[in-house]
């Protein structure tokens, strides 16, 4: 079905021309050595090829809810974030907020909960009395983190201090003190020993954490007995996903948490910029998956429309309905 659509698309885009391209797009991203980022270069660097904009630049931002932030504030044409973080944002929005709206649900995110191999750490309930990184402020492993430790029920509190928080079963003993720290600084911090585990949600297998594997021997936490609790707390977002056998160098399969990843925009972009954007996510999506990640993830018309709850762009509905007949 994608290469049958993408033959009917390419005339289309073809036919995309420079005085009616927006002369200007932006795609907030995330941080360097992830999928988000890797992914909004891609698709910025095709948005700017096949003449859907003049000019497309990715964003490093710290992920999710900073992307949120840029996109309602109108910094960012697009954004690429998690479907409970967008879920979220918009539960919140003011009456004069333009809303968000979907093009696509483009991939599945994994939730990493990453240990060293030589610490002995077998399953979450063992982080109770450790110190783990649970993700940069504004990332959307900041919102998930937190809900998983509550799954848990693990308590709690930030380094050097502060109110904990726990799930009403959880005692003082099963505080997890944590750490406000993202990607890469996390992953130094779990090399020196200053942090027992990461918490990431990006995609399979994640560049930066692959790089620190080969270094130093990591393991991952099954967190997926974790889901019925965190499904009745938060909502349906939540997936038992697979991280396959091999997506990172001698580890077994580990299931987990997975959450969709969508590609929004504001409800008030143009429909013409919306519908050209959907035909290049369908007609060119060998050219958006990152290099790190071939042969695991990819784009396919019937995964984009199923955005997990959060409304398609009318343009971008108007555009499936036309290829799917």
């Amino acid at each position: 079905m994608a290469a049958g659509l993408a033959g009917l698309l390419l005339p289309a885009l073809a036919a995309c021309t420079q005085e009616d391209s927006p002369d200007a797009v932006t795609v907030a991203g995330g941080e360097p050595g992830g999928f988000y980022l890797e992914f909004a270069t891609l698709l910025a660097a095709s948005l700017q090829r096949h003449g859907v904009a003049r000019h497309a630049t990715a964003l490093t931002t710290g992920g999710s809810l900073d992307n949120l932030g840029l996109l309602v504030g109108g910094q960012a044409t697009f954004a690429v974030a998690l479907a409970d973080a967008a879920a979220q944002r918009e539960a919140g929005k003011g009456p004069s907020d333009a809303g968000i709206t979907a093009l696509g649900r483009v991939y599945e995110n994994y939730v990493h909960c990453v240990v060293r191999r030589s610490s002995g750490i077998r399953g979450i309930a063992e982080l109770a009395g450790r110190t783990v990184a649970v993700g940069e402020p504004g990332s959307g492993t900041s919102l998930t983190t937190p809900r998983l430790l509550e799954a848990a029920g693990l308590g709690s509190v930030a380094a050097g201090g502060g109110d904990a928080r726990a799930d009403a079963g959880a005692d003082a003993g099963q505080a997890v003190t944590v750490l406000n720290l993202g990607l890469n600084d996390g992953l130094a911090a779990l090399r020196e020993g200053s942090v027992d585990a990461l918490f990431w949600s990006g995609g399979v297998p994640t560049a930066a954490i692959a790089a620190a594997h080969d270094d130093v021997g990591l393991s991952f936490l099954d967190l997926s007995p974790l889901l019925p609790a965190l499904r009745s707390k938060f909502g349906v977002f939540y997936d038992r996903v697979l991280i396959p056998a091999g997506a990172y160098d001698g580890v077994p399969a580990v299931w987990t948490v997975g959450v969709t990843n969508l590609l929004l925009c504001r409800g008030d972009l143009d429909a013409r910029t919306v519908k050209r954007s959907v035909e290049l996510l369908v007609g060119h999506a060998e050219e958006l998956i990152p290099r790190s990640s071939l042969g695991v993830q990819f784009l396919s018309p019937d995964s984009l429309i199923n955005t997990a709850g959060i409304p398609l762009h009318p343009a971008a509905a108007d555009a499936y309905r036309e290829l799917h007949g």
